[in-house]
């Protein structure tokens, strides 16, 4: 399936993307309340969505533009793994990590597919990151590596937008990751069994229609159930917490010369398995 989070005249409601359009997940399964997918998650109920999707019920709606927001819009943490693909770690120069090396970024940054961001003015040296990204489907605390996928709800696109000249003020990189709007992500969360495997999934970027990176999940120096397992030792980890898997090779950093995102830019995060991430660049 393919799980969104749309906004309605009751509030975020979680739903699933159909080619008719839109069913609300909370009306398939009774749900008087209701709320965002990240709720729908934490709940247990998706495989009830499921199969109420399988036996042919509900009712698509068409959500006007703008309506259909980011998967998960109110996460509890947003934790992002850096230099994890192995050809982005050697075009920095920089030598493999012998654990995960991560960041977080907060709520303001989150941004659905078709968005505009402004770059801050604090900033002359943006860049994009292409992402796959994994939410977690069940509290993870201590999970084993075989154990790791059974918390793993599904998996989306993210862009990683880092300003390169704050990102270096420090020691530590917080300061170029957390602008408002830093985090694009979508279009839908799609769930394990129609992403495939977790090793396999494809990711590009393109800029302006030019292609600029391209791997998939295989290059990860860190894979998802590895991630899952180190991470749920660090810290409980929720339903509905995004990981961003870390971005491959071809950032505008490591370009000869460097290369900054400007105004008018047009950045298409793409799979073949999640589909495709489009963000707007104003300045």
């Amino acid at each position: 399936m393919r799980l969104v989070t749309y906004a309605s005249d009751r509030g975020p409601r979680a739903g699933v993307q159909t080619n008719a359009g839109v069913i609300d997940a909370w009306d398939l399964i009774g749900g008087e309340a209701g709320g965002s997918l990240r709720e729908l998650i934490a709940s247990g109920r998706v495989d009830e969505v499921k199969s109420a999707i399988e036996a042919g019920e509900g009712e698509a709606i068409t959500p006007g533009p703008g309506a259909i927001l980011a998967p998960i819009p109110d996460p509890d943490k947003i934790i992002c793994v850096g230099l994890n693909y192995r050809a982005h770690a050697e075009e920095t120069g920089m030598e493999l990590p012998k654990a995960p090396t991560i960041f977080g970024k907060y709520r303001n940054a989150l941004v659905p597919d078709g968005a505009s961001v402004t770059l801050p003015a604090a900033s002359s040296k943006v860049d994009y990151e292409a992402e796959v990204a994994f939410v977690i489907g069940r509290r993870a605390s201590e999970v084993s590596v075989e154990d790791a996928l059974d918390h793993v709800a599904g998996y989306t696109l993210l862009n990683d937008l880092s300003a390169r000249d704050l990102q270096g003020l420090t020691m530590q990189w917080m300061a170029g990751k957390v602008f408002d709007g830093s985090a694009p992500c979508g279009p839908a969360l799609v769930t394990p069994d129609e992403a495939g495997p977790h090793d396999a999934i494809g990711i590009s970027m393109l800029v302006n229609g030019e292609e600029r990176q391209s791997s998939s999940t295989s290059d990860l120096i860190f894979s998802v159930p590895r991630l899952v397992s180190t991470l749920s030792t660090w810290m409980t980890l929720e339903p509905g917490d995004i990981i961003a898997t870390g971005t491959p090779s071809g950032v505008g950093l490591a370009m000869d010369p460097r290369t900054w995102l400007e105004d008018g830019d047009e950045l298409i995060v793409r799979s073949p398995e999640l589909g495709e991430l489009r963000t707007h660049i104003r300045r």
